[in-house]
């Protein structure tokens, strides 16, 4: 009988899918799409919180101390930096520590892990009506996916660029949550679908 395979979520609300269903958040969706495709996984242990910064993520770790190791582990943060006003100077080392203890979770394999891109909150009725500059806000998450890309290709960490289709669709009514900001099931499911070629390669290897 196979074992599944342990699949550990990091991250913060665009993690564990602040205000939606958990079955709609896109790990588990992932792990569900896996297993219909003959692929054993467990479904993902999540260590996520909404408003969590890159600091903040890392003394979650601590708190839930996940044991690995994990066959899968992705990571998702850097919003609530970037919304706090935290310079990519300072963005990268903290992502880049995380990124470390991501690799550690899945045994020291770097090809387990992967990195998700995030998405500009500012194209979201939200983000039109808090005062801030909205094209600032998407120079900023630019830059701070850039260096995250950067850090990624340099550990050989895949990335999945998911800020392209949530800045496109993220404003649209049926791709927000009730409160406007956070993604809707629906752009969950698009984030699962860029996401799944990855994990579906790292879990189908020999």
């Amino acid at each position: 009988m196979t074992t599944p395979a342990r699949y550990l979520a990091l991250g913060d609300s665009y993690t564990i899918g602040e205000g939606i269903d958990a079955e709609d958040r896109w790990p588990v969706r992932l792990a569900d799409t896996l297993r219909s495709e003959g692929l054993a996984i467990d479904a993902p242990q999540v260590v996520a919180t909404t408003g969590w910064t890159t600091d903040e993520l890392d003394a979650g770790i601590d708190a839930a101390a996940p044991v690995g190791p994990f066959d899968l582990v992705s990571l998702l943060v850097g919003v609530n930096d970037q919304y706090r006003g935290r310079e990519v100077a300072a963005y990268a080392p903290a992502f880049l520590a995380l990124l470390e203890r991501a690799i550690g979770f899945a045994g020291g394999d770097a090809a387990k892990v992967f990195v998700l891109a995030i998405p500009d909150w500012g194209v979201t009725p939200f983000g039109a009506h808090s005062g801030r500059d909205t094209g600032a806000i998407a120079r900023e998450l630019d830059a701070y996916n850039a260096r995250a890309a950067s850090i990624c290709a340099a550990r050989n960490v895949a990335f999945v660029d998911i800020a392209p289709v949530s800045r496109a669709r993220g404003g649209e009514s049926d791709m927000l949550a009730d409160d406007g900001l956070h993604p809707s099931a629906m752009l969950h499911a698009l984030w699962t679908a860029l996401a799944l070629p990855v994990a579906r390669r790292v879990l189908s290897r020999p």
